[in-house]
Protein backbone atom coordinates (compact mmCIF):
# COMPACT_ATOMS: atom_id res chain seq x y z
CA UNK A 1 0.00 0.00 0.00
CA UNK A 2 2.67 2.47 0.89
CA UNK A 3 4.67 1.45 -2.00
CA UNK A 4 1.76 2.50 -4.35
CA UNK A 5 1.40 5.48 -2.94
CA UNK A 6 4.75 6.46 -3.66
CA UNK A 7 4.20 5.02 -7.21
CA UNK A 8 1.08 6.82 -7.97
CA UNK A 9 2.73 9.99 -6.35
CA UNK A 10 5.51 10.39 -8.71
CA UNK A 11 2.87 9.59 -11.61
CA UNK A 12 0.68 12.34 -10.96
CA UNK A 13 3.55 14.53 -10.40
CA UNK A 14 5.08 13.87 -13.91
CA UNK A 15 1.43 14.65 -15.37
CA UNK A 16 1.26 17.41 -13.66
CA UNK A 17 4.33 19.00 -15.04
CA UNK A 18 3.09 17.52 -18.80
CA UNK A 19 -0.02 19.59 -17.72
CA UNK A 20 1.91 22.75 -16.79
CA UNK A 21 4.39 22.46 -20.06
CA UNK A 22 2.10 24.74 -22.27
CA UNK A 23 0.94 27.09 -19.41
CA UNK A 24 4.80 28.21 -18.39
CA UNK A 25 6.53 27.14 -21.76
CA UNK A 26 10.19 28.09 -22.21
CA UNK A 27 10.83 29.90 -18.73
CA UNK A 28 12.19 30.86 -15.62
CA UNK A 29 9.67 30.22 -12.95
CA UNK A 30 11.13 30.32 -9.06
CA UNK A 31 7.80 30.46 -6.39
CA UNK A 32 4.00 30.31 -7.22
CA UNK A 33 2.66 33.55 -6.27
CA UNK A 34 -0.46 33.25 -3.82
CA UNK A 35 -2.61 35.81 -5.70
CA UNK A 36 -2.89 34.10 -8.87
CA UNK A 37 -1.43 30.08 -8.22
CA UNK A 38 0.91 30.31 -11.27
CA UNK A 39 4.66 30.47 -11.15
CA UNK A 40 6.78 33.75 -11.42
CA UNK A 41 8.95 34.27 -14.05
CA UNK A 42 12.21 35.18 -13.12
CA UNK A 43 15.44 36.21 -15.27
CA UNK A 44 17.62 33.67 -17.65
CA UNK A 45 20.99 34.21 -14.90
CA UNK A 46 18.80 34.17 -11.98
CA UNK A 47 20.26 30.97 -10.17
CA UNK A 48 16.76 28.56 -9.84
CA UNK A 49 16.91 28.88 -13.83
CA UNK A 50 17.79 25.52 -14.59
CA UNK A 51 15.16 23.85 -12.07
CA UNK A 52 11.94 24.43 -14.60
CA UNK A 53 14.27 22.94 -17.50
CA UNK A 54 15.38 19.97 -14.86
CA UNK A 55 11.81 18.99 -13.52
CA UNK A 56 11.23 18.73 -17.97
CA UNK A 57 13.69 16.16 -17.88
CA UNK A 58 12.91 14.07 -15.23
CA UNK A 59 9.90 14.27 -16.57
CA UNK A 60 10.49 13.06 -20.05
CA UNK A 61 12.54 10.38 -18.33
CA UNK A 62 9.77 9.42 -16.59
CA UNK A 63 7.18 9.48 -20.05
CA UNK A 64 8.89 9.58 -23.26
CA UNK A 65 6.84 12.48 -24.12
CA UNK A 66 8.69 14.27 -27.16
CA UNK A 67 7.02 18.03 -26.22
CA UNK A 68 8.73 18.19 -23.31
CA UNK A 69 12.06 16.86 -24.82
CA UNK A 70 11.73 19.69 -27.26
CA UNK A 71 11.06 22.29 -24.60
CA UNK A 72 13.70 21.75 -22.21
CA UNK A 73 16.13 21.84 -25.44
CA UNK A 74 14.72 25.20 -25.56
CA UNK A 75 14.93 26.35 -22.52
CA UNK A 76 18.78 24.99 -22.90
CA UNK A 77 18.96 26.89 -25.74
CA UNK A 78 17.98 30.19 -24.41
CA UNK A 79 20.16 29.80 -21.33
CA UNK A 80 22.85 30.25 -23.74
CA UNK A 81 22.46 33.81 -23.18
CA UNK A 82 23.55 33.62 -19.51
CA UNK A 83 26.73 32.16 -20.40
CA UNK A 84 27.36 35.05 -23.00
CA UNK A 85 26.66 37.65 -20.46
CA UNK A 86 28.76 36.05 -18.32
CA UNK A 87 28.93 39.20 -15.69
CA UNK A 88 25.87 38.11 -13.81
CA UNK A 89 26.76 34.21 -13.01
CA UNK A 90 28.38 33.08 -9.89
CA UNK A 91 28.76 29.77 -7.67
CA UNK A 92 25.26 28.61 -8.56
CA UNK A 93 25.86 27.82 -11.97
CA UNK A 94 26.03 24.18 -10.94
CA UNK A 95 22.26 24.77 -9.95
CA UNK A 96 21.85 26.02 -13.59
CA UNK A 97 23.27 23.29 -15.72
CA UNK A 98 23.71 20.81 -13.49
CA UNK A 99 19.67 19.72 -14.19
CA UNK A 100 19.36 20.93 -17.45
CA UNK A 101 22.65 20.81 -20.40
CA UNK A 102 24.56 18.52 -18.25
CA UNK A 103 21.18 16.07 -17.27
CA UNK A 104 21.02 16.30 -21.28
CA UNK A 105 24.35 14.86 -21.96
CA UNK A 106 24.41 12.38 -19.52
CA UNK A 107 21.06 10.96 -21.28
CA UNK A 108 21.51 11.90 -24.88
CA UNK A 109 25.32 12.51 -25.00
CA UNK A 110 24.70 15.83 -27.03
CA UNK A 111 28.29 17.67 -27.66
CA UNK A 112 26.09 20.88 -27.66
CA UNK A 113 24.81 20.35 -23.89
CA UNK A 114 28.86 19.32 -23.46
CA UNK A 115 29.65 22.17 -24.13
CA UNK A 116 27.28 24.43 -22.09
CA UNK A 117 28.15 22.26 -19.08
CA UNK A 118 31.79 22.92 -19.77
CA UNK A 119 31.34 26.57 -20.06
CA UNK A 120 29.57 26.45 -16.42
CA UNK A 121 32.13 24.20 -15.02
CA UNK A 122 35.33 26.47 -16.09
CA UNK A 123 33.17 29.85 -14.48
CA UNK A 124 32.63 27.63 -11.30
CA UNK A 125 36.74 26.89 -11.22
CA UNK A 126 37.15 30.49 -12.08
CA UNK A 127 36.13 31.35 -8.66
CA UNK A 128 38.53 29.09 -6.84
CA UNK A 129 40.45 31.16 -3.97
CA UNK A 130 44.05 29.65 -3.92
CA UNK A 131 44.83 30.40 -0.39
CA UNK A 132 41.63 29.86 1.31
CA UNK A 133 40.67 26.69 -1.00
CA UNK A 134 37.19 27.62 -1.22
CA UNK A 135 34.38 28.68 -4.24
CA UNK A 136 33.69 32.06 -3.47
CA UNK A 137 29.85 32.88 -3.36
CA UNK A 138 27.90 35.52 -5.08
CA UNK A 139 29.47 38.87 -6.77
CA UNK A 140 28.65 42.32 -5.65
CA UNK A 141 25.33 42.43 -7.24
CA UNK A 142 24.11 40.06 -5.61
CA UNK A 143 25.54 40.73 -2.10
CA UNK A 144 27.62 43.79 -1.19
CA UNK A 145 30.72 43.04 -0.09
CA UNK A 146 30.55 38.98 -0.68
CA UNK A 147 34.28 38.80 -1.16
CA UNK A 148 35.45 35.80 1.34
CA UNK A 149 32.42 34.30 1.76
CA UNK A 150 31.58 30.79 1.22
CA UNK A 151 28.04 29.08 1.70
CA UNK A 152 26.70 25.90 2.33
CA UNK A 153 24.44 25.73 -0.42
CA UNK A 154 27.88 25.51 -2.74
CA UNK A 155 28.25 21.88 -2.27
CA UNK A 156 25.65 20.92 -4.52
CA UNK A 157 27.17 23.15 -7.61
CA UNK A 158 30.76 20.99 -7.33
CA UNK A 159 28.89 17.64 -8.63
CA UNK A 160 29.31 20.41 -11.97
CA UNK A 161 33.28 20.27 -11.55
CA UNK A 162 33.22 15.90 -11.04
CA UNK A 163 31.04 15.71 -13.93
CA UNK A 164 33.26 18.23 -15.98
CA UNK A 165 36.79 16.46 -14.96
CA UNK A 166 34.71 13.23 -16.22
CA UNK A 167 34.21 14.49 -19.26
CA UNK A 168 38.01 16.18 -20.33
CA UNK A 169 40.22 13.89 -18.57
CA UNK A 170 41.40 16.81 -16.86
CA UNK A 171 41.65 16.65 -12.82
CA UNK A 172 42.23 20.45 -12.24
CA UNK A 173 38.17 20.24 -11.71
CA UNK A 174 38.01 17.56 -9.49
CA UNK A 175 40.80 18.77 -7.27
CA UNK A 176 39.20 22.33 -7.36
CA UNK A 177 35.96 20.20 -6.25
CA UNK A 178 37.76 18.64 -3.07
CA UNK A 179 39.82 21.10 -2.05
CA UNK A 180 36.43 23.20 -1.39
CA UNK A 181 34.51 20.42 -0.09
CA UNK A 182 37.36 19.67 2.39
CA UNK A 183 37.37 23.13 3.34
CA UNK A 184 33.72 23.26 3.65
CA UNK A 185 33.90 19.90 6.07
CA UNK A 186 36.74 21.63 8.17
CA UNK A 187 35.24 24.88 8.50
CA UNK A 188 31.22 24.19 8.39
CA UNK A 189 30.14 21.46 10.41
CA UNK A 190 29.64 21.77 14.01
CA UNK A 191 30.26 19.79 16.85
CA UNK A 192 26.46 19.12 17.16
CA UNK A 193 26.15 18.28 13.10
CA UNK A 194 24.96 21.51 12.16
CA UNK A 195 26.16 23.60 9.51
CA UNK A 196 25.57 27.77 9.40
CA UNK A 197 24.14 29.09 6.19
CA UNK A 198 27.40 31.73 5.39
CA UNK A 199 30.90 31.47 6.78
CA UNK A 200 33.52 34.46 5.85
CA UNK A 201 37.01 34.12 4.56
CA UNK A 202 39.49 36.70 4.73
CA UNK A 203 39.85 37.40 1.09
CA UNK A 204 43.79 38.01 0.89
CA UNK A 205 45.07 35.39 3.22
CA UNK A 206 41.96 32.94 2.85
CA UNK A 207 42.06 33.04 7.02
CA UNK A 208 38.69 32.05 8.27
CA UNK A 209 37.03 34.48 10.27
CA UNK A 210 33.44 33.09 11.02
CA UNK A 211 30.04 32.48 10.28
CA UNK A 212 27.87 35.49 9.28
CA UNK A 213 23.84 35.62 9.09
CA UNK A 214 22.42 34.38 5.98
CA UNK A 215 19.08 32.62 5.60
CA UNK A 216 18.81 31.05 9.04
CA UNK A 217 17.62 32.96 12.12
CA UNK A 218 21.20 33.58 13.04
CA UNK A 219 24.84 32.29 12.36
CA UNK A 220 24.88 30.34 14.83
CA UNK A 221 21.64 27.98 14.31
CA UNK A 222 20.45 25.66 11.90
CA UNK A 223 18.53 26.81 8.81
CA UNK A 224 16.52 24.01 7.51
CA UNK A 225 17.42 24.15 3.76
CA UNK A 226 21.16 24.36 4.37
CA UNK A 227 21.10 21.21 6.21
CA UNK A 228 19.35 19.58 3.34
CA UNK A 229 22.21 20.85 0.96
CA UNK A 230 25.11 19.49 3.26
CA UNK A 231 23.51 16.12 3.49
CA UNK A 232 23.02 15.81 0.13
CA UNK A 233 26.42 17.89 -0.92
CA UNK A 234 28.36 15.45 1.19
CA UNK A 235 27.00 12.71 -0.14
CA UNK A 236 27.60 13.39 -3.19
CA UNK A 237 31.48 14.41 -2.79
CA UNK A 238 32.09 10.72 -1.20
CA UNK A 239 29.79 9.20 -4.42
CA UNK A 240 32.43 11.42 -6.47
CA UNK A 241 35.85 10.49 -4.59
CA UNK A 242 35.18 8.13 -2.12
CA UNK A 243 36.64 10.18 0.84
CA UNK A 244 34.91 8.46 4.01
CA UNK A 245 35.16 11.67 5.85
CA UNK A 246 32.23 13.53 3.84
CA UNK A 247 29.90 10.46 4.01
CA UNK A 248 30.58 10.52 7.81
CA UNK A 249 29.41 13.97 7.69
CA UNK A 250 26.29 13.38 5.31
CA UNK A 251 25.16 10.75 7.64
CA UNK A 252 26.06 12.72 10.47
CA UNK A 253 24.11 15.53 9.37
CA UNK A 254 21.26 13.42 8.01
CA UNK A 255 20.70 11.93 11.67
CA UNK A 256 20.03 15.22 12.84
CA UNK A 257 18.26 16.98 10.80
CA UNK A 258 15.99 13.97 10.91
CA UNK A 259 15.91 13.61 14.70
CA UNK A 260 14.83 16.95 15.18
CA UNK A 261 11.57 17.18 12.39
CA UNK A 262 8.65 18.06 14.17
CA UNK A 263 5.80 15.92 14.05
CA UNK A 264 4.98 16.11 10.75
CA UNK A 265 8.12 15.40 9.60
CA UNK A 266 8.34 18.70 7.40
CA UNK A 267 10.60 21.39 9.19
CA UNK A 268 10.18 24.65 9.76
CA UNK A 269 12.66 27.04 7.82
CA UNK A 270 15.10 27.29 10.61
CA UNK A 271 14.87 24.52 13.19
CA UNK A 272 16.14 27.11 16.04
CA UNK A 273 12.68 28.58 15.04
CA UNK A 274 10.01 29.42 18.03
CA UNK A 275 6.90 30.50 18.98
CA UNK A 276 5.47 32.33 15.99
CA UNK A 277 8.13 31.96 13.69
CA UNK A 278 7.19 28.01 13.23
CA UNK A 279 4.27 29.02 11.24
CA UNK A 280 7.19 29.18 8.00
CA UNK A 281 7.70 25.36 6.87
CA UNK A 282 10.10 24.88 4.39
CA UNK A 283 8.79 21.85 2.58
CA UNK A 284 11.81 22.67 0.03
CA UNK A 285 14.24 21.31 2.92
CA UNK A 286 12.51 18.42 3.31
CA UNK A 287 12.66 17.41 -0.52
CA UNK A 288 15.96 17.86 -0.40
CA UNK A 289 16.62 15.53 2.42
CA UNK A 290 14.83 13.11 1.40
CA UNK A 291 16.64 13.06 -2.04
CA UNK A 292 19.90 13.44 -0.11
CA UNK A 293 19.21 10.71 2.49
CA UNK A 294 18.21 7.91 -0.91
CA UNK A 295 21.29 8.99 -2.27
CA UNK A 296 22.94 7.99 1.22
CA UNK A 297 21.16 4.32 0.96
CA UNK A 298 22.30 4.05 -2.29
CA UNK A 299 26.27 4.52 -1.19
CA UNK A 300 26.02 2.98 2.31
CA UNK A 301 27.48 -0.44 2.09
CA UNK A 302 25.81 -2.07 5.19
CA UNK A 303 22.18 -2.89 5.12
CA UNK A 304 20.63 -1.39 8.58
CA UNK A 305 22.20 1.75 7.04
CA UNK A 306 20.68 1.54 3.95
CA UNK A 307 17.33 0.71 5.54
CA UNK A 308 17.47 3.64 7.97
CA UNK A 309 18.00 6.32 5.70
CA UNK A 310 15.63 4.99 2.99
CA UNK A 311 12.82 4.84 5.77
CA UNK A 312 13.71 8.55 6.53
CA UNK A 313 13.44 9.53 2.97
CA UNK A 314 10.05 7.92 2.93
CA UNK A 315 8.53 8.76 6.07
CA UNK A 316 9.41 12.33 4.89
CA UNK A 317 7.71 11.65 1.48
CA UNK A 318 4.92 10.04 2.86
CA UNK A 319 4.29 12.95 4.71
CA UNK A 320 4.75 15.73 1.61
CA UNK A 321 2.42 13.41 -0.41
CA UNK A 322 -0.10 13.38 2.52
CA UNK A 323 -0.06 16.39 3.56
CA UNK A 324 1.38 18.93 0.90
CA UNK A 325 1.16 17.61 -2.34
CA UNK A 326 -1.00 19.38 -4.71
CA UNK A 327 -1.60 17.21 -7.88
CA UNK A 328 -4.98 19.44 -9.48
CA UNK A 329 -4.44 22.93 -10.97
CA UNK A 330 -5.36 24.57 -7.86
CA UNK A 331 -1.70 25.87 -8.31
CA UNK A 332 1.17 25.30 -10.88
CA UNK A 333 3.36 24.03 -7.93
CA UNK A 334 3.70 20.32 -6.89
CA UNK A 335 4.27 20.79 -3.65
CA UNK A 336 3.28 23.34 -0.85
CA UNK A 337 4.73 25.38 2.40
CA UNK A 338 7.88 26.35 1.41
CA UNK A 339 9.62 29.18 2.53
CA UNK A 340 12.59 31.25 0.18
CA UNK A 341 13.60 33.53 2.76
CA UNK A 342 12.36 34.24 6.37
CA UNK A 343 14.45 36.43 7.25
CA UNK A 344 13.56 38.63 4.94
CA UNK A 345 10.11 37.90 4.64
CA UNK A 346 10.16 36.77 1.06
CA UNK A 347 7.69 33.95 -0.45
CA UNK A 348 6.75 32.36 3.01
CA UNK A 349 4.90 28.92 2.66
CA UNK A 350 4.28 28.80 -0.80
CA UNK A 351 5.05 26.08 -3.90
CA UNK A 352 9.00 26.74 -4.60
CA UNK A 353 10.31 25.08 -8.41
CA UNK A 354 13.32 23.22 -6.60
CA UNK A 355 10.97 21.89 -3.93
CA UNK A 356 9.35 20.12 -6.91
CA UNK A 357 12.00 19.60 -8.61
CA UNK A 358 14.09 17.57 -5.79
CA UNK A 359 10.60 16.38 -4.64
CA UNK A 360 10.13 14.28 -8.46
CA UNK A 361 13.96 13.32 -8.40
CA UNK A 362 13.63 11.48 -4.69
CA UNK A 363 10.51 9.62 -5.79
CA UNK A 364 12.62 8.57 -9.23
CA UNK A 365 15.25 7.16 -7.14
CA UNK A 366 12.09 5.04 -5.24
CA UNK A 367 11.25 4.21 -8.51
CA UNK A 368 14.99 2.99 -9.84
CA UNK A 369 16.35 5.92 -11.61
CA UNK A 370 19.71 7.75 -10.48
CA UNK A 371 19.65 11.21 -9.30
CA UNK A 372 20.64 13.95 -10.88
CA UNK A 373 23.09 15.45 -9.22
Amino acid sequence: MIETLYADAYQASVQKVIANRQAIGAAFPQVVLEETGLYNRETVSYWTGGFWGGLLWLAYRASGEKSLFELACEIERIQDSALEEFTKLHHDVGFMWIPTAVFHHKMTGCLQSEIRGLKAAAILASRFHLNGRYLRAWNEEQRPDSSGLVIVDSLMNVPLLYWASKVTGDPGFRQIAEAHTDTVLKNFVREDFTVPHIMKFDSESGRVIGPVQGQGKSEDSAWSRGQAWAIYGFAAGYRETGKTVYLDAACRIAQRFYERLPEDRIPWWDFCAEGNERYAKDSSAACVAASGMLELAELLKEKKDKDKFKGWAKKILRNLITGYACFDNKNQGIITCGTVNYVKKRFINVPIIYGDFYFIEALGKLNGEVGVF
